[in-house]
């Protein structure tokens, strides 16, 4: 039986070909090689399992190939590129910097470097994990890597290169590896899967790309157990089970319940869910990512970011079209505020059920503001009108008619005039159906022009508007209005509320707690006891106001909807007495105990 090797081990790349998703870094390598450009240093940084040792090696093994060939590559012919590929290659030197940090092993370090290479043409050092490195140990690696020999070269690689000291990173020349992408993951696990003659679904490598989330390492170790685990063969349903990842089918269950408001449907859903053994926080980030995937599915600009199983792709973008994505964004919210807060929250099933709730009546949410948001933006609108002036004739001035002042003469021969005006008092006016006209008053004639009498003025316009108004409403009597009176108004109330009864609507129990107020003939006030029940009667306002207006054959039937909390009733407690009143109290009644406390000359200590 041989021994088994994991795939991570056994198919690591050997030439800068075969590496996978980095192709910006083996081009510049390879030409630097071909033009004989090689630095002494390199600084290879990114994150775990995207190659970045895998390249190190491939650069040691190609510089000292005997035989390389025209486009830079190693011909793993030669007896250095044997040795190497055997591990016996006395030229390439790995160290682990997170296991040897100290100064001792950078000291030893620096004196191998003195001693040039038997065979070959340069001596490589590779140093793994280098931010691991001390302080002091860069320190004493600075002059070394600044000016090494020419037949020594220096590979450090990282994943957190923030660590490194500026000092270290201007001597190198630095190389930012990316993470593989899902696709070239997949076309990779492919080739593998080929050649180990495994079965294996598209899908379900796709899962595996997605899971190790740019890591080819990861990728490969995935895939090994997943063939451990299902004798060779790999397909969507065991990937799942294995991996321990909710199918999207759930999630676009979940989405149809929310949108029809099932919430028993949504609570059965979760209940399957957890007796499968998810917790309550991957149900929420899987659906957060769902909610994410949807709205990028929105806009075709950027659907290149939908990063799914291609079986879904067809059913993100149609299931998209049709939620609302003012909906979307507020689910996003809701449901990234309660992965926050799940780890403090006691009951953890509590708290997933609560966001369920809240997904489950958002639609309904949105409604109810987007009404307030209209009506807040009609009662702000400004009304803009024209200012009306009045025409004032002038007016013969006379020094008779001035008392304390004298004319000039020069004034008096010429015969000036002195024109006064008088400020014109303006009434606001609002008005909602009938928009203000101005109307230029003609010039009055100072023959026929009557004054007004003494404290009754001028009479406004907004009297005469009363006045129309007023005969409108003797008009509308006669028209057959039936009168709004307390029983009528109940009645029609209570057969409104039974229309809303008999279709389910939540806001009947609003309507049912409600009181009603008559303030005049044409207009009444619902009072409630809080504002989520005034929310539910505002929402259903267009309804119950041509309801009520055809009932009493009203079209002006108006009413308000307000809030009164229940007064609390104030219990007068009396207040206990203390101690100089408790005193004062016994010497009234026992007048002995003062006499007793003046004889004795006592100082009492209240």
């Amino acid at each position: 039986m041989d021994k088994f090797i994991v795939s991570a081990r056994k198919y690591r790349p050997q030439t800068f070909d075969t590496v996978v998703g980095q192709l910006h870094i083996t081009t510049t390598l390879r030409n630097a090689i071909k033009n004989q450009q090689l630095a002494h240093a390199f600084l290879f940084c990114g994150p775990r399992g995207v190659g970045k040792t895998t390249c190190a090696r491939i650069l040691a093994k190609t510089i000292n190939c005997e035989n390389q060939s025209a486009d830079g590559e190693a011909c793993n012919t030669c007896n250095s590129c044997v040795s190497f590929n055997e591990g016996t290659s006395m030229n390439i030197h790995e160290l682990d910097a997170a296991s040897n940090n100290s100064v001792d092993d950078i000291r030893s370090l620096v004196d191998q470097v003195r001693f040039a290479p038997q065979a070959g043409k340069y001596k490589v050092y590779i140093i793994d994990e280098v931010h691991m490195l001390s302080s002091s140990a860069f320190n004493a690696f600075l002059k070394t890597l600044e000016e090494p020999p020419p037949y020594a070269i220096f590979i450090l690689a990282t994943t957190e290169k923030h660590k490194i000291l500026p000092t270290i990173l201007s001597r190198c020349q630095i190389f930012d590896f990316k993470r593989i992408t899902t696709n070239d993951t997949v076309m990779h696990l492919q080739e593998i899967c080929e050649k180990e003659h495994i079965k294996a679904d598209k899908s379900a490598l796709q899962v595996i790309a997605q899971k190790s989330e740019g890591c080819m390492r990861d990728s490969l170790s995935i895939m090994d157990k997943i063939v451990s685990f299902t004798n060779g063969e790999v397909n969507y349903a065991n990937t799942l089970e294995h991996l321990n990842i909710l199918d999207a089918d759930y999630f676009f269950k979940l989405l149809d319940s929310m949108q029809q408001q099932d919430l028993a449907g949504a609570l059965l859903l979760f209940e399957d869910i957890n007796r499968k053994g998810f917790e309550g926080d991957m149900l929420l980030n899987g659906f957060a990512e769902f909610i994410r995937n949807l709205l990028v599915s929105k806009d075709p600009k950027v659907a290149g970011l939908l990063d799914v199983v291609e079986g879904f792709r067809e059913k993100y973008i149609e299931t998209a079209q049709k939620v609302n994505g003012s909906w979307l964004l507020s689910a996003l919210n809701i449901l990234n505020d309660s992965e926050i807060q799940y780890k403090m929250a006691r009951n953890k099933r509590l708290h997933v059920e609560l966001a369920l709730i809240k997904l489950t009546y958002l639609n309904q949410a949105i409604e109810v503001s987007s009404g307030e948001e209209a009506g807040a933006k009609k009662k702000l609108k400004p009304e803009t009108k024209a200012l009306a002036f009045r025409k004032i004739a002038p007016v013969a001035y006379s020094p008779k008619q001035a008392t304390g002042t004298t004319p000039s003469k020069a004034a008096a021969k010429e015969g000036a005039k002195l024109i006064i005006e008088t400020p014109v008092v303006q009434e606001k006016i609002v008005t909602e159906t009938v928009p203000e006209k101005i109307v230029p008053h003609p010039t009055p004639k100072a023959t026929t022009e009557k004054k007004p009498e003494a404290g009754t003025g001028k009479i406004s316009m907004l009297e005469s508007i009363r006045k129309q108004y007023a005969g409108k409403n003797i008009n509308a009597e006669r028209d057959g209005i039936i009168p709004l009176t307390e029983e009528l108004l109940k009645e029609q109330w209570e057969k409104f509320s039974q229309t809303l009864r008999d279709t389910k609507n939540p806001a009947i129990q609003s309507f049912v707690m409600a009181r009603l107020r008559i303030t005049s003939p044409g207009s009444f006030e619902v009072i409630c006891n809080n504002n989520l029940e005034q929310k539910f009667i505002e929402q259903e306002r267009n309804k119950l106001n041509e309801y009520l207006q055809l009932a009493f054959k009203n079209k002006l039937l108006q009413y308000a909807i307000l809030i009164e909390e229940a007064e609390e009733e104030i219990v007068e407690t009396e207040r206990p007495l203390n101690t100089r009143e408790q005193f004062q109290k016994i010497a009234e009644e026992y007048p002995l105990v003062k006499e007793l406390k003046d004889r004795l000359r006592l100082e009492l200590d209240y």
